[in-house]
């Protein structure tokens, strides 16, 4: 059943780029006594879990080692689970339907109503000192009350777009100031956040109806008048975008008993 046709419509990873792009171009200024700037640091921000970078910044490079130091501040996130959400469940047997979308305007696409998921990502923002990390967080929070959206393009063959939710559900903070002077010290937030996701299974294509046949009869039991009713495009050629008309054709049949 689930084989019967590959498909891959790239739903997590449209999420994660969308995420990803959210947070690419934060700046972290750094002033001197009489409120200049004197240094200005895009902070990088890359897919990787926590423990990654923590382990990073807690190695000590030394002159046997060819290890450098983690540069900060930093930020990285990471999928943290994925879960569904029956609240957002609508009926299973709704179909979105698309004529002249894609390559061919004269198929027929239909794709059966999305799944609800949604995917939990914790945002981590690391810092060397108080006033870089606050600069992050507070060029974040505003924006989320608590929430955010952005639009995705989910099925372009259907022309299918959505809001991509994203809800900031809570806030965490580590501070690692203890410790000998050899430990470097590392301030880290982090960001849990919600994403609500539609999952989509495969589209599934027919040719465009240009013919209707509708036949009726007097006795469904004993059918002894039938009535033919055929409709047809004009031309029977005719395309999505194309002008045409239509012919009827009436047949009337009738048995003796």
């Amino acid at each position: 059943m689930f084989l019967r046709q590959h498909f891959y419509h790239q739903h997590i990873r449209k999420a994660i780029i969308a995420f990803g792009t959210i947070f690419n171009q934060i700046n972290v200024k750094r002033y001197n006594s009489d409120q200049e700037v004197v240094q200005s640091v895009r902070v990088p921000l890359a897919y990787s879990p926590k423990n990654k970078f923590l382990a990073r910044i807690a190695e000590v490079p030394t002159t046997t080692t060819q290890a450098t130091a983690i540069i900060l501040p930093r930020m990285g996130f990471e999928i943290t689970g994925l879960q569904y959400n029956p609240a957002r469940k609508i009926n299973l047997l709704t179909k979105n339907v698309a004529v002249g979308q894609g390559d061919d305007p004269n198929v027929l696409r239909t794709q059966f109503t999305s799944t609800p998921y949604d995917m939990n990502i914790s945002l981590y923002a690391m810092a060397k000192n108080q006033d870089d990390g606050l600069q992050i967080i507070e060029q974040i929070i505003p924006f989320f009350n608590p929430d955010f959206c952005v639009t995705v393009t989910d099925i372009p063959s259907m022309g299918i777009k959505r809001d991509l939710q994203i809800v900031l559900d809570s806030i965490n903070y580590e501070d690692d100031y203890a410790g000998d002077y050899m430990q470097r010290r590392s301030i880290v937030w982090t960001l849990n956040f919600t994403l609500g996701l539609n999952l989509y299974g495969p589209v599934e294509q027919q040719g465009i109806i240009r013919t209707a046949i509708a036949n009726t009869y007097t006795d469904i039991e004993q059918p002894t008048y039938q009535q033919k009713y055929q409709v047809t495009t004009d031309p029977d050629t005719a395309a999505v975008t194309d002008e045409w008309d239509y012919v009827e054709q009436f047949d009337e049949f009738y048995e003796q008993g």
